[in-house]
């Protein structure tokens, strides 16, 4: 209700939908479906990530992001994984 309280206030809303769940998957997904009707945005925690990181230059947080997805993201962390190891590149640092 909140997301949805929002749209109708004017604010553009997004709902990060593997970051946040229900009694039941099909409770979730009506949610999600109910919350698209009403005009929330779906996206994914990936999603979010990038866009804070929004590219590698910004290497304060890059080391941090580079080592979340190795870890976390399935097939892209391990795309990261052998792009790096074709390049012969480590994963930035935060030092």
């Amino acid at each position: 209700m909140p997301a949805i309280q929002a749209v109708g206030e004017g604010y553009d809303v997004f709902v990060v939908t593997d970051a946040c769940g229900a009694v039941s998957k099909e409770a979730h997904d009506m949610a999600v479906r109910r919350m698209v009707d009403a005009g929330v945005t779906p996206i994914n925690w990936m999603a979010v990530a990038s866009e804070w990181q929004r590219d590698w230059a910004r290497t304060e947080t890059a080391g941090q992001l580079a080592g979340l997805l190795m870890d976390h993201a399935g097939a892209s962390g391990v795309a990261f994984a052998w792009e790096l190891q074709l390049l012969a590149t480590r994963v930035p640092s935060n030092d």
